[in-house]
């Protein structure tokens, strides 16, 4: 996937809306997140492990956890887990359910659709998501 889009700058990544476009990671590039009206590189590919997330800190100070599942898609949801405001969710377990990639929060278990952020445990919640691309 190639795009004439440039990103502003790239994000600090450290760690092993709602917006449902994912894309699939290649071995080259950077992933990125549309982040307001701009897309935003926060990583290498290379560092995205199926079934591992990792933190990424955006322009507004805010955090994203961006995973990639075991056939290549990758995907951007808040890290701040809603029910305890802690920066975790990038550490969570995930899997799937109904065929839906989630993540499970590693502090009280909740489980968070990778695509769309709604909290698959608690209909009222929900994290926002992010459209992501690999270029």
């Amino acid at each position: 996937m190639t795009t004439s889009t440039h990103p502003t700058s790239a994000a600090t990544a450290f760690g092993t809306g709602s917006a449902t476009e994912h894309t699939t990671a290649t071995a080259t590039g950077s992933v990125q997140l549309l982040v307001g009206a701009e897309w935003f590189a926060v990583c290498s590919p290379e560092l995205l492990l199926p079934g591992r997330g990792v933190a990424a800190l955006l322009p507004d100070g805010s955090q994203a956890a961006v995973f990639r599942d075991s056939f290549g898609s990758v995907y951007a949801i808040d890290n701040i887990d809603p029910f305890t405001g802690a920066g975790v969710l990038a550490h969570g377990l995930t899997g799937t359910a109904a065929g839906r990639p989630y993540v499970a929060s590693p502090l009280l278990k909740q489980r968070f659709d990778l695509a769309t952020g709604a909290c698959l445990d608690d209909d009222a919640v929900a994290v926002r998501s992010y459209a992501v691309r690999v270029v």
